[in-house]
């Protein structure tokens, strides 16, 4: 059984924890730490658990509101660390004192009772990365920050059953917003985030592939998009058939089972 948290979704921090179920033992995967540490440990006590129980972080890019506290928390409970090779070079290659590990596209690893698989996205950060994990028995997507939707990502989010799906903005709001212009083609942008409008499409596709019964709105812009305004566009696309949650950007979610 896989059951997730978002600890928060948005420009204020990014921070999701994943937690599996192998017999009688609890495997936890911390997705993104971009949060201050005594915030997470904040969260992560609202949430029924300690920092000690996080048995892995994985960073899915070097953007502040993903890395956080990364380092500063995984040295403290010497937790294992997976980012890509790029997003090391980013964040300047820092020691991890043996705690680093480097996470390759569509290369799988296995945090206690859940296997992890990575995957590249398009954005602008230095070798970005989304995930999927699976218990054996379903399937969860996690996908943030991208600025469109790639066939490699379409495929490798195929047979999720629940995605946490990045809805950014509305491209309305956006264009008619206060963003100066050259921010406003890099969050559009192909690069950037994702709209409502294409994370609908993404998600009826899924839908009509057979496995998508969950989703879990993520990533909302407090300036460019309205949470009645994501529900929309995926309730246009999905109908009653998928369950549809929202994130809120300082709240996060309750647990959700995928």
């Amino acid at each position: 059984m896989i059951r997730f948290k978002s600890l928060g979704s948005g420009s204020s921090g990014n921070a999701t924890v994943v937690q599996a179920h192998a017999g009688t033992r609890l495997s936890h995967l911390l997705v993104d730490c971009g949060l201050g540490i005594r915030e997470l440990d904040k969260r992560l006590g609202a949430a029924g658990m300690l920092a000690e129980q996080i048995d892995a972080i994985f960073v899915t890019h070097e953007h502040g509101d993903h890395i956080g506290c990364t380092r500063q928390l995984a040295l403290r409970e010497r937790i294992p660390v997976y980012m890509s090779e790029g997003t090391y070079a980013a964040i300047g290659q820092p020691d991890f004192d043996g705690l680093l590990r480097i996470a390759c596209d569509a290369s799988p690893f296995e945090v206690g009772g859940l296997q992890v698989r990575p995957f590249t996205v398009p954005h602008d950060a230095r070798e970005p990365l989304q995930l999927t994990c699976t218990d054996g028995a379903t399937r969860l997507g996690i996908l943030t920050d991208l600025g469109h939707v790639s066939a490699h990502v379409q495929q490798e989010l195929a047979g999720c059953a629940t995605v946490l799906l990045e809805c950014n903005h509305d491209e309305a709001l956006l264009m008619g917003g206060s963003y100066p212009p050259f921010l406003k083609r890099r969050v559009g942008g192909a690069w950037g985030h994702l709209a409502n409008s294409a994370a609908a499409t993404l998600a009826q596709s899924l839908l009509g592939a057979g496995a998508l019964r969950q989703v879990l709105a993520a990533h909302l812009s407090e300036q460019n998009n309205k949470p009645e305004l994501a529900r929309c566009a995926l309730e246009e696309s999905l109908g009653s058939a998928v369950e549809i949650h929202i994130a809120d950007g300082r709240g996060g979610s309750g647990w959700l089972a995928a």
